[in-house]
Formats: C-alpha cells, sequence, structure tokens
C-alpha cells in the first residue's frame, strides 16, 4: 500500500551482540526502521546455510513471501531454484536475502500489487543486510537485479552493464566500514522475476542460467 514516507534507519534495532543469524532474525521481527513495516504482514528475514558460500541478494519479498515469511518462496523464487541447479551450484551452500525486507506494493482492490523500494527505504534497511554479511562471510555474491545491485555497489550501477562478469568488492564500500570483511567477488544478473515479464521467456532464462554459471565457476577458485 502506498504510505507517507518515515525512515529513521535500521541501525537501533540490529542488536551489537547478536551471536548468529538466528539471533538477527528474531531482532529483525521488531524493525520500524521504516514505513514499510505498517502495512506488510512481517519482516522476511534471510534463509539458508550460515556457513553458505554464496549469497543471493535481491530486491524485497513479494506477495507470497509477504504472507509466508520466507524469501524467494513465490513464482520468482520457484524460477531462481530452477536457474540455480541449471547452473550446477549446491543448493546447500547458498544463503538467500533481500536489500528490503519488507514488502511494498499498491493495493488495488484485493491485489497487492509490487512497488519499488526507493534509496531511502534501501538505506534504512541496509544494516540488516551489513550485519548479515558480518555472520556469513560469502565466497561469491550474486546481485539480482538493479535494486540489489544499488544496496551493495551505490545508486549509478546497472545490471545491464555489468551482468556475468565477476566484479571485486569495491574499495569504497570497505572505506566507510560496510561489509569490513567482504567476499572477493560479485556477479550481477537480472533478478527471476524479471524472466517472467519477458517477452522471449526462454532467452531471459538462458541469460540468467548463463550468469549463474559464472559465479558457481568462482567458488573453484582459490581465495585471491
Amino acid at each position: 500500500m502506498t504510505t507517507q514516507q518515515t525512515t529513521t534507519g535500521a541501525d537501533r534495532y540490529v542488536p551489537t551482540d547478536a551471536a548468529d543469524l538466528a539471533a538477527l532474525r528474531s531482532a529483525a521481527a521488531g524493525c520500524r526502521g521504516c514505513e514499510l513495516h505498517r502495512d506488510a504482514s512481517q519482516m522476511v528475514f534471510g534463509r539458508g546455510a550460515p556457513d553458505a558460500r554464496v549469497v543471493m541478494v535481491g530486491e524485497q519479498p513479494g506477495d507470497v513471501e509477504d504472507q509466508q515469511g520466507l524469501p524467494f518462496v513465490g513464482p520468482a523464487g520457484r524460477l531462481l531454484r530452477r536457474a540455480v541447479d541449471d547452473a550446477a551450484i549446491p543448493v546447500d551452500q547458498i544463503y538467500l536475502t533481500n536489500a528490503v525486507k519488507h514488502f511494498r506494493f499498491e493495493l488495488r482492490g484485493r491485489r497487492r500489487i509490487h512497488q519499488t523500494p526507493d534509496r531511502v527505504h534501501i538505506a534504512a534497511c541496509r544494516p540488516w543486510l551489513v550485519a548479515e554479511f558480518a555472520k556469513l562471510r560469502p565466497r561469491v555474491i550474486v546481485v539480482l537485479g538493479a535494486t540489489a545491485g544499488q544496496a551493495l555497489l551505490g545508486p549509478s550501477f546497472r545490471v545491464t552493464r555489468s551482468r556475468g562478469v565477476p566484479m571485486p568488492w569495491p574499495d569504497s564500500a570497505q572505506r566507510v566500514g560496510d561489509f569490513p570483511d567482504a567476499p572477493a567477488e560479485l556477479v550481477a544478473t537480472i533478478h527471476p522475476s524479471a524472466v517472467l515479464r519477458a517477452d522471449d521467456r526462454d532467452v531471459a532464462y538462458r541469460g540468467l542460467v548463463a550468469d549463474l554459471t559464472v559465479a558457481g565457476r568462482l567458488l573453484t577458485r582459490g581465495h585471491p
């Protein structure tokens, strides 16, 4: 639902003494760092292996994810799972999360229509993403779509310019203190929901799998 933007940021809700991801997830349920919590059903935190070598970061939970409280369990998530299998990335080495963890939507009749998060929502939710990375320390990050890319790499990031090419973690992110033990490499690709919206789904899907295959190959390398 469209609401007036009010953001204080998630910093005061993120525990500094969280022992693990489960503690972060528990604390995240009470986050009121932006106005999105008012209309969403619940905070949707990340899920997956605590020792994951691959972290996949999407935009925000969708309608199904908001209802179930888990990321990537709707149509886009099912497509992503198939693409991960086709790219030969071990599922037990993956952690799934989103840059924004409450569902932003517009109510049309009884339907909740997805709305792209604004920069203020990305900035407000960023402390949760930082906290997740601090516990995970992955080898590879897969950036799924523009919102995730902008959350990690800044507002000038464009998927179309960078997809499918291994990128080093930017020095700027480390200088400001975010993600101090950053992973070696990132790979950007389209969000799986973009495949579902594509005019030619087969071509879009093959492109997604090709990008994920690049990420999978990075796991076989040693640390730089």
